[in-house]
């Protein structure tokens, strides 16, 4: 898990971005500028982080650029999420063994 990633993410609009192209598809700078009411260069400073940080990929097609998701950090961020989802998912099912004998306790004195 790249500390990149996470920082270029931690800014709002740069997770507005990702967001933006994650459910609108390919956008170019101007489309993501005027979604967000975002100056263009205040937007491109954003995408350069973006694409630094290896999140999106920056396509030229004639004066336009488009925008596109870099899925392998977003898939090595969910690989990295997955270890802490185990570690919860281990502690909830002792938990819920530990409320069980709690209860077969409890039924135990009821007799």
């Amino acid at each position: 898990m790249n500390a990149a990633t996470l920082s270029a993410l931690a800014e709002p609009n740069r997770l507005h971005i990702i967001e933006l192209i994650r459910d609108g598809g390919p956008l170019t700078v101007g489309e993501i500028a005027g979604r967000l009411e975002l100056g263009q260069p205040q937007t491109s400073k954003h995408l350069r982080v973006l694409s630094d940080a290896g999140l999106v990929e920056v396509q030229p097609v004639a004066n336009r650029r488009i925008i596109k998701l870099r899925p392998q950090p977003l898939q090595e961020m969910d690989a990295w999420l997955q270890s802490f989802r185990s570690i919860w998912e281990d502690r909830l099912d002792r938990l819920d063994d530990y409320l069980r004998e709690l209860q077969r306790e409890e039924n135990k004195q009821d007799l």
